[in-house]
């Protein structure tokens, strides 16, 4: 999954981290190699951009890791690298297509439910992109670290990836089991937003996924369509969060730089 050897896994690679610690535990036991390193200490301003610059040569790319929340720590997560395919094996249209068809077997009224199979346009257009998503990703990442309501204990983490799409895929991350066994299928559609919206994987904790947007969706038409997207991607967004979908696409959609989705 790295584009370069591991360089968490190389003992003449010097790294210059603050304290803390590899992590290589799995549903299957020790991984062969380190998953990740994450820092000891809570993530402050700044950490996101520190890390990216001293990584980015190095194949190693920034996450923050939520560590106050279930399951705590991402040792007992239940990691499945082994499990776990490549995301560029998988097509974003596919995944986003084939899980709206399976939705759609379960309406009770697909004629009046919002989110009915007749919804689903395909992927949305992409929006003009921004000069520097990763800026804007570090501009997210401080905002996050100086606390929100919703997370809860942030620590900066590093891990081998080829890019920032791939890294749930890369840690064999298992927040979506409930709805998608192989998480390289949705990292699949995690690219997809990377190249159309300048997204970046900016939180993980045990179920929940938080994006930095560069360039959201600012027409309420385009707007809708992601909304789709998003309800293949993550039904509870919506099923039990906000609905129907035309509301959940002006409040969590348009014309937002952080995408949050969590698997009940």
């Amino acid at each position: 999954m790295a584009s370069l050897p591991n360089a968490l896994a190389n003992p003449s690679t010097t790294l210059r981290l603050p304290p803390g610690r590899l992590v290589d535990a799995t549903t299957g036991g020790p991984w062969h190699e380190p998953l990740l390193w994450c820092a000891d200490a809570p993530a402050v301003v700044g950490d996101w951009a520190s890390l990216r610059a001293t990584g980015r040569d190095l194949g190693l790319l920034p996450v923050f890791l939520d560590v106050g929340t279930r399951q705590s720590t991402p040792d007992r997560w239940g990691l499945d690298p082994a499990g776990t395919s490549y995301p560029g094996d998988h097509d974003a249209f596919e995944v986003l297509d084939g899980h709206w068809s399976d939705f759609a077997l379960y309406q009770e009224d697909p004629d009046e439910a919002d989110a009915s199979p007749d919804a689903w346009r395909g992927l949305a257009p992409a929006t003009a992109p921004c000069a520097d998503p990763d800026g804007d990703a570090a501009d997210t990442a401080d905002f996050l670290a100086e606390g929100v309501p919703w997370l809860k204990e942030l620590r900066p983490a590093l891990v081998p990836a080829r890019r920032s799409a791939d890294i749930p895929a890369a840690i064999g991350w298992s927040g979506p089991l409930n709805h998608e066994n192989d998480v390289a299928r949705l990292c699949a559609v995690l690219r997809s937003w990377e190249d159309r919206f300048g997204a970046r994987v900016v939180v993980l904790t045990f179920d929940q996924l938080v994006l930095s947007v560069a360039s959201p969706p600012t027409a309420p038409e385009h707007a809708e369509a992601v909304a789709a997207e998003h309800y293949a991607f993550c039904p509870d967004n919506i099923d039990q969060g906000i609905a129907p979908l035309g509301r959940y696409a002006e409040e969590a959609v348009r014309n937002s730089h952080v995408w949050s989705f969590w698997w009940d």
